[in-house]
């Protein structure tokens, strides 16, 4: 039924519980899994009182070394349960977009993220990842809490 499913991390407990789950399908249906992280773009600007212009390549680097840290420690818990492990760090782009198109490059069959399952106001002033990759994906998504 789910041959390859794609689970999005951003480090957060929330994210751990989807990986959790996203392990359990696998391991249940021997499926393929994949994680994603996604780096939004880095702009550049004022920060501060001292007017201090950030170098773009420090940010970056910065990133990418987040998303790194992020990925090897969830491929370390997948691999622990015994499965194989896909990495992706989708670079400069927004969470909902980057997910949606490595669902689509790859063809996986599910999408397992997490979700603060804010209501109503809540969830117009903070926005949601987990709506607009709902809104914009045509591959059924697994929403954990």
């Amino acid at each position: 039924m789910y041959g390859h499913i794609l689970v999005a991390t951003d480090g957060s407990d929330l994210a751990d519980r989807a990986l959790d789950h996203a392990i359990s399908i696998a391991t249940a249906l021997k499926s393929d899994l994949t994680i994603v992280t996604v780096s939004e773009p880095v702009s550049t600007g004022y920060y501060g009182d001292a007017g201090y212009i950030a170098d773009p390549n420090e940010l970056i680097e910065g990133q990418e070394k987040v998303a790194k840290g992020l990925l090897d420690k969830a491929g370390a818990k997948v691999k622990d349960a015994g499965l194989l492990v896909k990495t992706v760090h989708v670079k400069d782009s927004f969470p909902a977009e980057g997910i949606v198109i490595t669902a689509e490059n790859l063809g996986t069959d599910l999408i397992v993220m997490g979700s603060h399952g804010r209501r109503g106001l809540g969830r117009l002033l903070l926005g949601s990842q987990t709506n607009n990759v709902l809104a914009q994906t045509k591959t059924p998504v697994l929403v954990t809490r």
